[in-house]
């Protein structure tokens, strides 16, 4: 099974990569894959690549309902 999961740009970096912000948790990944991504901007990542841009609304949604299923594990 595979997950992508939303995360928050907080640095651009060269060479198409930039770091995520995965719930505190900071990671270089590639930006290969899309165009016009900035710092701020939420990004699907899977596999250490960002595969589009996501809302910020659908993104949060999307992380409480990651942070509640955690919770009834």
């Amino acid at each position: 099974m595979c997950l992508a999961i939303p995360a928050r740009v907080v640095e651009l970096l060269p060479d198409e990569q930039c770091i995520v912000d995965l719930g505190g948790v900071r990671k270089a990944i590639s930006l290969a894959l899309l165009d016009d991504v900035a710092v701020g901007d939420y990004v699907i990542v899977h596999v250490g690549y960002a595969l589009n841009k996501l809302d910020q609304n659908e993104a949060e949604k999307t992380l409480a309902l990651f942070a509640e299923m955690a919770q009834q594990a």
